[in-house]
């Protein structure tokens, strides 16, 4: 890990974390690669406007952001950025046609407002893993006098960036129940008699009303499932050249026909159609839900999906106790290890998704907080080790199947820890500790850079 735990994707421990910092609403194909870049480039054009006058803009993109980069549209969403445009705003459908103009003009309007000029060569590939993070972006702006501003940003998972030096510059809110460990959350539980999903919604009064954050996750809820509906309706080939066929429109029309829908094998089919609808969906640049990232955006919308079709007597507020729990598990990734595969690997992203979908899950099926950390635990415990290895430098060979496993797999937890009294052998903590040993182990070939496994491994053409 790096020196200065600052620049790292683990959280101060004791820092409180909101809902709305965990799931976010963006484009795809990777929070990490293209949201991250995005905000950190569009950050920086609105800094470089207010120092200078600026007629040049450069960016050289380091580590995993460069290894991994052009197949995860960071250089697209670097121009995105400086052009004055965010994730979750910008439309994926003009996005296309954002990027051929400034191809054939040569020229971006920085920030929305100056034109400068901005060519190919003005993104620069670099392999260099810098000091703090391995995904790293520099900008360098420069005014007809040559007087130049240049600042370097920290893509440490789920979206969120960082400058160089700076840290995570968050005000630690005075939370109701404050918890920095499973333990701790366990413990919260059993003096106050609150549920898990009780604790985090109590706690985000210290930033919102109690109805604003239950319009947040609804908001959540709905982003996440019309990725499941656009991604069922929508056929072709994915952009990147691996010419991966898109399957969960054709899927769906099976599964449809079918006379019984609730058959076990069916509900199984179900939970992968919708997971892989949403990876397909972001694969393709379109807009999901960061949860905690794009790579693993498939696993808790499916969970959800899952609940509010097959479990008897589902209703919209126990879809946000099912959003509002995964987050606290969520939470303790963030603050304990990490989110972000160019540290952890897969086993933090999709094993995290498949963790906190498995306790959200649990939750609402009526389990006791100790079911539900327990159900946390199972679900990251058969993803420890999980590499990011991914073809081409691409999210979608081995990532969009892989949703689809987690999902099942966080059902499969969910009712395995419900069979159960809530005692177990290996305690929530021990689990993410030990992903994070283990991500710390890893070598880099298999941590988002492409340099091991399926990726040098499958010809990619």
């Amino acid at each position: 890990m790096p020196d200065d735990p600052s620049q790292n994707s683990r959280t101060d421990a004791r820092r409180a974390i909101s809902v709305t910092e965990l799931f976010t609403i963006g484009i795809g194909p990777s929070s990490s690669h293209t949201v991250g870049p995005m905000r950190a480039a569009h950050g920086f054009a609105e800094a470089a406007l207010e120092a200078l006058q600026p007629v040049r803009v450069r960016c050289e993109l380091f580590g995993s952001l460069s290894l991994t980069g052009r197949g995860h549209a960071t250089d697209s969403a670097v121009v995105l950025g400086l052009a004055g445009h965010l994730p979750d705003t910008v439309d994926p459908d003009a996005v296309p046609e954002i990027l051929r103009a400034v191809r054939e003009r040569g020229q971006l309007q920085l920030g929305g407002e100056v034109p400068i000029a901005f060519g190919v060569d003005d993104i620069v590939f670099s392999h260099e893993f810098l000091p703090g993070h391995p995904n790293a972006v520099r900008f360098t702006a420069w005014d007809a006098d040559g007087r130049e501003r240049t600042q370097t940003y920290f893509s440490i998972g789920g979206g969120v960036v960082v400058e160089a030096g700076a840290g995570l510059h968050i005000a630690n809110a005075a939370v109701a129940h404050p918890f920095a460990s499973g333990a701790e959350l366990l413990e919260l539980g059993d003096a106050t008699g609150l549920s898990i999903g009780e604790i985090v919604r109590r706690n985000e009064c210290a930033w919102r009303s109690r109805e604003e954050t239950d319009a947040f996750l609804d908001a959540v809820r709905a982003a996440m499932l019309a990725s499941i509906e656009r991604g069922c309706a929508t056929d072709g080939v994915l952009p990147g050249g691996l010419n991966v066929r898109r399957r969960a429109k054709a899927l769906h029309t099976t599964l449809a026909a079918r006379s019984d829908r609730a058959a076990p094998a069916s509900v199984m089919e179900w939970i992968s159609l919708w997971a892989l609808a949403v990876n397909e969906e972001n694969a393709a640049g379109g807009r999901v839900v960061t949860a905690p990232t794009n790579g693993a955006a498939g696993v808790i919308p499916a969970v959800l999906q899952y609940y509010e079709r097959f479990v008897e007597g589902a209703t919209p507020e126990g879809s946000r106790v099912l959003l509002a729990t995964a987050a606290a598990i969520g939470f303790l990734y963030k603050k304990r290890a990490s989110i972000s595969a160019a540290e952890m690997g897969c086993q933090g992203e999709v094993g995290v998704a498949c963790s906190m979908a498995a306790a959200g899950l649990a939750a609402v099926l009526g389990g006791t907080n100790q079911q539900i950390e327990n159900a946390a635990e199972i679900g990251m415990e058969h993803n420890l080790g999980l590499t990011c290895d991914p073809v081409g430098g691409l999210v979608q060979v081995p990532c969009i199947e892989r949703n689809t496993m987690g999902a099942v797999k966080a059902v499969n937890a969910a009712y395995l820890a419900l069979h159960g009294d809530g005692s177990h052998i290996v305690p929530l903590d021990a689990v993410i500790e030990t992903m994070r040993q283990t991500g710390d182990h890893m070598r880099s070939e298999y941590k988002e850079t492409s340099l091991g496994g399926l990726a040098v491994n499958v010809v990619a053409c």
